[in-house]
């Protein structure tokens, strides 16, 4: 006889279990109560900074689980409210000084956070006053919107290799950060609640954008929650040895529909397992 299954849940925000238009997750409750009431873990996986995390993690009563932020350049520790630059400055600090290096035709085709006020990112995203001040209070990554040419593009992301930053496209914006992703941190707190539990858990992700792919194609069980707002995760295949399931609804109603059948045939296989 097997031990429960333990799950270990990494979810991305915006458009997920965020709904795109809203930033709500009211239809997402029922499964957030029920995978907490049954001991799994949910790790909270986004674009968004510490500040912006930690209020919606504690939100979903899952604050006692990291966070991925910022597109996987860092991780919001359990129970933390937020992170504290050193007296060095942060990577943050970094990436923009790259920025103002570049020639002038190609940095004047990328604007991002920090070249946004605290108005501008609310026109942008659909954020409130408050979570649009968050926003910009970034440490690892700079997200923003690029206006040249694909060509242009290349040679953008070329000059900024050269400096080991990467640039990864998200649902909104394209993001740059010193390495770290999604995936990567997935891989690494398996590991450590692999060592934490002494047990494997079974790794599901959700995600509806191109920089949710490293993270799908590397859990036990990955879900892709449709998004008409953008191309999403069309063509997006499933790795050998690993489930691939489409939600049918969008956001948090597709999140809770998906996450309650999984734990449902969970708990109809660890029953069988006692017969």
């Amino acid at each position: 006889m097997t031990g429960p299954t333990r799950l270990l849940v990494f979810s991305d925000l915006d458009g997920t279990l965020l709904d795109h238009d809203t930033y709500g997750f009211e239809n997402a409750r029922p499964a957030l109560r029920l995978l907490k009431e049954r001991g799994h873990r949910l790790v909270l996986a986004s674009s968004k900074t510490a500040a912006e995390m930690a209020p919606i993690r504690e939100a979903t009563g899952f604050e006692h689980c990291e966070a991925i932020i910022e597109n996987g350049a860092g991780i919001l520790p359990p129970l933390k409210m937020e992170l504290f630059a050193s007296s060095g400055g942060t990577e943050h600090d970094r990436l923009c000084r790259a920025l103002a290096a570049l020639p002038a035709g190609l940095r004047a085709c990328f604007t991002g956070f920090s070249d946004w006020s605290v108005e501008e990112v609310v026109r942008r995203t659909g954020l409130s006053q408050d979570a649009a001040a968050l926003a910009k209070k970034r440490m690892f990554s700079e997200p923003g919107i690029w206006r040249g040419s694909e060509s242009d593009f290349e040679d953008f992301r070329a000059i900024l290799g050269k400096d080991s930053i990467f640039v990864q496209q998200g649902g909104r914006f394209s993001t740059l950060s010193f390495g770290g992703t999604k995936g990567a941190r997935l891989a690494d707190l398996a590991e450590h609640y692999r060592r934490v539990d002494g047990a494997s858990s079974l790794t599901v992700a959700l995600g509806d954008a191109p920089n949710d792919r490293d993270m799908l194609a590397r859990a036990d069980i990955a879900i892709v929650i449709p998004n008409p707002a953008h191309a999403g995760l069309a063509g997006f295949t499933r790795p050998e040895g690993k489930q691939l399931r489409w939600a049918q609804k969008t956001g948090a109603a597709g999140w809770n529909e998906e996450v309650l059948r999984l734990l449902d045939e969970i708990e109809k296989r660890e029953d069988r397992s006692h017969v």
